[in-house]
């Protein structure tokens, strides 16, 4: 196996590869910044379950599908037909090509092992997992494919992974293809343990107001379970096939899909219909919110006949629901982040997101170094609105416990006497 070092192919000279000996900076600087003295929920990390397809086709109840996606796999061209992949850089992330090298016990399921060892040496408490090929599995021209993968899929995770580690949770993919299916799986996995919600893929062709998921947004707000639109590209798109570059369709491919599952969310008034039925926008970063609520303000003060359904503006609607936090945009100007941190009332709505292990992962201190924020909304970000929304346990995990421990106590007197005054 190799990877690219400039222009040269190389061949990786570590025999396995150590997440945490790769993370080693970041066990830095939760440690400078002492991430053990508050709570951290990443609400968007994600773990590569193809690395245990094997069993997941396991739990496929039709057995033909069952010996076709053992045979075909899940990756490029198998059963689901998603072709190619951009995200390793040619394997300049190295995290990428090397994570299959890496050794882990075999008493533990090695999923939770890896899991543990990035949020470890990121100062993470609990983390929300994702997917990740399967993220693109609403774009396979097989319902029937998709249905009974996330099915297979989120009985694996409940049975194998969340069960076993109460840091570990996850909003369970929703078939979006397939109402009926998708109400079914909210009725049986719902009360599961781990299980903080569902979600659904942005890159999907079926409108999110339709009639026909009426029964499942109810069974959702009933259990006050949250919704969320996790973003994802597709070449495959007609807009995103104009592009002839991996980066045109990463930059507009992941906002596309939630801008326009936003429109129909708040025109069709469904925060009316379901008020207490709480939404997420994952994955998307965050300048692409103040442009829709004043573009969408500006049409609804003009023409508030076409959505006779809100009693408010639509940017008001937009501000209580809950958005992650990567990739954030802060390269070029802190002002316009700092305004638009104002405009979707972050102190409360704004939910820290690593995206782990991609390429365009943000690390907590990417909230907590910024200059405008106060401590207690760095705290209510990195993890206090998470556990308000998801009905988290705040207390801290053992290793946090530990590493407070080991601080000197004279630094500790110091810092408990600073927070005091």
């Amino acid at each position: 196996m190799t990877f690219t070092a400039g222009n040269h192919l190389v061949e990786p000279t570590r025999a396995s590869f150590d997440t945490e000996q790769h993370l080693k900076n970041a066990l830095r600087q939760a440690e400078q910044r002492h991430y053990e003295d508050f709570l951290i929920v990443d609400v968007d990390s994600h773990h590569y379950e193809t690395e245990a397809f094997s069993e997941i086709a396991q739990y496929i109840d039709d057995p033909v599908l069952r010996r076709e996606a053992l045979y075909q796999g899940m990756s490029r061209g198998g059963i689901t037909s998603i072709d190619g992949s951009y995200q390793e850089m040619t394997g300049r992330v190295t995290r990428y090509p090397l994570r299959n090298r890496e050794k882990t016990p075999p008493t533990i399921h090695r999923d939770i092992t890896l899991m543990r060892r990035w949020m470890d040496a990121m100062g993470v408490d609990i983390a929300c997992m994702f997917p990740t090929p399967m993220l693109n599995i609403s774009t396979c021209p097989r319902v029937d494919v998709e249905t009974a993968l996330a099915r297979a899929y989120n009985r694996w995770l409940c049975d194998r992974i969340l069960t076993e580690e109460p840091r570990i949770t996850s909003m369970l993919y929703l078939p979006f293809n397939d109402p009926e299916a998708c109400l079914s799986i909210v009725e049986e996995f719902g009360d599961r343990k781990g299980v903080i919600g569902f979600m659904v893929t942005s890159t999907h062709y079926k409108s999110v107001h339709d009639n026909a998921y009426i029964k499942t947004f109810a069974a959702l707000q009933e259990r006050n379970l949250p919704l969320g639109f996790h973003a994802a590209y597709t070449w495959g798109d007609q807009s995103t096939r104009l592009m002839n570059r991996f980066i045109s369709v990463h930059a507009l491919g992941f906002v596309w899909h939630n801008m326009v599952h936003m429109a129909n969310w708040i025109f069709n008034g469904m925060p009316e219909r379901f008020p207490r039925l709480k939404t997420v926008w994952i994955e998307s970063g965050l300048a692409w919110i103040p442009f829709l609520m004043q573009r969408f303000d500006n049409e609804f003060m003009m023409r508030s006949s076409d959505a006779p359904t809100l009693k408010r503006k639509p940017s008001e609607y937009m501000q209580e629901m809950f958005y992650t936090s990567q990739p954030m945009e802060m390269v070029n100007n802190k002002e316009a982040l700092e305004l638009t941190f104002k405009m979707i009332n972050a102190k409360s709505q704004l939910l820290y997101s690593s995206d782990y292990p991609h390429w365009d992962m943000d690390l907590p201190s990417t909230i907590y170094d910024l200059p405008f924020l106060n401590e207690q909304e760095k705290r209510n970000i990195l993890g206090g609105n998470a556990t308000r929304l998801f009905n988290l346990s705040s207390q801290f995990a053992p290793w946090k416990v530990k590493r407070r421990a080991a601080r000197p106590a004279a630094a500790t007197a110091m810092q408990e006497q600073s927070a005091s005054l």
